[in-house]
């Protein structure tokens, strides 16, 4: 039997992973979830799986180096080397500028733009191997459009939209696609921001491979 492709999701939940999960995996792919909850794990593995989707699941923490590398050696010896990687992580402590504490700030950008590194280091060499992969990475508005109340996240955001074009640029020669969703508003069910519509913008961008940044907001 053919093997499927793999796709992981580093901070699998309930909204936009969860609707990436289902347009992949309807699309014949092998669905690896990481979350730091075996309940929230056990829930969407039991939802893919009614849609008879091969899903497991990965307990983890983005914001450690050495949790996330630890998933993906198990992820490797188990299931084999990934052909997508989406990172979903992400942390947001609410506080203007001018209170923001050091260690708020370190600790967002750990969860939102570090762990997206490290998870992606962990499957680049594989990748230049096959010289072929995709990377994708969630992003916001915020990146483009800081609010105060939400000084940490629009910080992390923008350096996740750079590490994103940066990353793209260095691996492109060697056939690995990187790119992000900017998603301009918040995701909710039965609305423009409905996790399955998103869904089908890190579809397009795996399928096509022609752009590093879809900005999903209404017209």
């Amino acid at each position: 039997m053919e093997n499927k492709s793999l796709l992981v999701i580093v901070g699998a939940g309930l909204g936009v992973s969860a609707g990436v999960a289902r347009k992949f995996g309807t699309n014949g792919f092998k669905v690896i979830l990481i979350s730091r909850k075996q309940e929230s794990l056990d829930l969407q593995i039991a939802e893919l799986q009614k849609k008879n989707i091969e899903a497991h699941g990965i307990i983890a923490d983005a914001s450690v180096p050495e949790s996330i590398i630890s998933a993906f050696n198990q992820i490797n010896s188990t299931y084999g080397n990934p052909d997508v990687l989406i990172y979903n992580a992400g942390a947001n402590s609410i506080n203007n500028p001018s209170v923001l504490t050091q260690n708020e700030l370190l600790n967002d950008f750990k969860a939102n733009v570090a762990g997206a590194l490290i998870s992606a280091q962990q499957v680049i060499p594989q990748m230049m191997e096959r010289k072929k992969g995709t990377i994708l990475f969630t992003g916001g508005m915020l990146a483009l459009n800081p609010v105060p109340s939400r000084a940490s996240a629009s910080i992390s955001k923008a350096g996740l939209r750079n590490l994103t074009f940066t990353l793209a640029d260095e691996l492109s020669p060697f056939g690995i696609h990187v790119a992000t969703v900017t998603i301009g508003g918040v995701v909710k069910a039965g609305t423009f921001f409905d996790p399955d519509l998103i869904a089908e913008a890190y579809w397009n961008l795996y399928i096509k491979k022609d752009q590093k940044e879809i900005l999903y907001k209404p017209a």
